[in-house]
């Protein structure tokens, strides 16, 4: 095996990138929740997630998009650069397009919901769930929030149990009390 110079192997990247030549560029962004896998197709942000092991994350979105998945950061730029406003306290809204082609009817109805939940604010299942119009699928919107592709930028850390307490969050619910903190819809 030739090791490729750094060089050679971030300009073939960048070049890959830029000539559409692949199905999801995707790159490690730190964040104060630790390094965010960020994933970018075609058509958006498709994934943002907290799995530690990145190869997983590559073999995921190998059988979902395509095998044409790659790191490269440039692609993946305006959404590092928009998460860590965010995590500094100067963005409240995102302004990416979200890749949800793998979402279905209601779940892409709950997700695009959702993102209308606005910064610093909650809402519950039951109340998401009224709002993508089955008010009695509580239950289906958490098995949605627990699959969002994109956490953070598809807010779903802003959902909680129907009595206000802190449910179901993929990530973590110490990383859902941090993000609530953050946006100030938790008092320190």
């Amino acid at each position: 095996m030739t090791n490729v110079p750094l060089e050679l192997d971030t300009h073939f990247r960048a070049a890959a990138a830029e000539e559409g030549l692949l199905d999801v560029a995707y790159d490690l962004v730190e964040s104060p929740l630790g390094d965010l896998f960020v994933g970018v197709s075609d058509r958006g942000l498709c994934v943002i997630s907290y799995e530690a092991d990145p190869d997983a994350e590559v073999e995921r979105l190998a059988r979902n998009f395509g095998s044409r998945v790659l790191r490269s950061p440039r692609p993946v730029d305006p959404a590092r650069r928009q998460l860590d406003e965010y995590f500094g306290g100067e963005r409240r809204r995102f302004e990416l397009d979200v890749d949800l082609r793998l979402a279905r009817d209601f779940g892409r109805t709950v997700l695009e919901e959702l993102g209308r939940v606005p910064f610093g604010e909650v809402t519950t299942y039951g109340a998401l769930a009224a709002k993508a119009g089955k008010p009695k699928a509580a239950r289906a919107v958490g098995t949605i929030m627990n699959r969002n592709p994109v956490p953070i930028v598809l807010p779903c850390h802003r959902v909680v149990g129907a009595n206000g307490s802190l449910v179901g969050y993929a990530g973590g619910l110490e990383r859902k009390e941090t993000l609530l903190r953050l946006e100030g819809a938790i008092l320190a």
